[in-house]
């Protein structure tokens, strides 16, 4: 539900420092071996020089039985010696996968350009590109504000129409705004999204499970 995901998600991506499988990969075995099940307090480095650390206190799987989030209670985020999340009585959802390319609260990849709610900087962009971003920032900004209540006369259809027109390939938020049309009965809005999500499919393969399974997850969440 929108509450139970009102701060979205974050990735740190890629593989743990110094084990070759990826978590969404891990057998029970694995996991059990690396500490990572429910109620275990555990601290994972990544090879980006992510750690998140925290009591892990459930995970969620895809019809393939692989891993596709942990949620964690009393975390922290760090990124070298920068703090990108704090708990302060909020739960953090970690989505996990090697390829992610956006996420609810903003784009991914830690390098690529500033996280909304983080201040990471990267002085090697372009200022047309920094521009594009920032501007892809602001539309995840706007969904966020308009989930946690703070500004609800953002209209959503004009962000996804913009999504399409200039951000082809962005496949996260238009998830986001799924749930947010299915949340609010907009039953034709959600088809309208799906039908975009499947022209992402065709033209970028690479991510086609990773639309059917947040999309899955929004169904599931959503099933009464």
């Amino acid at each position: 539900s929108i509450e139970k995901h009102s701060d979205g998600f974050g990735s740190p991506l890629g593989k743990l420092k110094g084990i070759n499988i990826a978590i969404e990969h891990m057998s029970p075995r694995d996991l059990k071996a690396y500490n990572i099940y429910e109620g275990q307090t555990i601290s994972l480095e990544f090879e980006g020089e992510v750690k998140v650390a925290g009591e892990i206190i459930t995970g969620t799987r895809n019809l393939r039985g692989e891993i596709i989030l942990v949620t964690f209670k009393n975390c922290s985020v760090t990124h070298k010696d920068k703090i990108l999340f704090q708990s302060k009585g909020d739960l953090y959802n970690m989505a996990v996968g090697e390829t992610i390319v956006s996420a609810f609260n903003g784009p991914a990849d830690l390098d690529s350009f500033n996280l909304i709610s983080h201040s990471i900087s990267s002085t090697t962009l372009k200022s047309e590109s920094s521009e594009k971003q920032s501007k892809l920032e602001q539309y995840y900004e706007q969904i966020r504000h308009y989930r946690q209540g703070k500004n609800t006369t953002i209209s959503r259809h004009k962000v996804f129409e913009e999504l399409k027109k200039d951000f082809p390939n962005d496949w996260l938020l238009p998830i986001e705004l799924y749930e947010l049309a299915r949340t609010n009965g907009d039953n034709d809005f959600a088809e309208e999204i799906m039908d975009h999500l499947e022209t992402v499919k065709r033209s970028k393969p690479s991510v086609g499970h990773l639309i059917d399974d947040g999309l899955k997850l929004v169904d599931d969440i959503l099933v009464p």
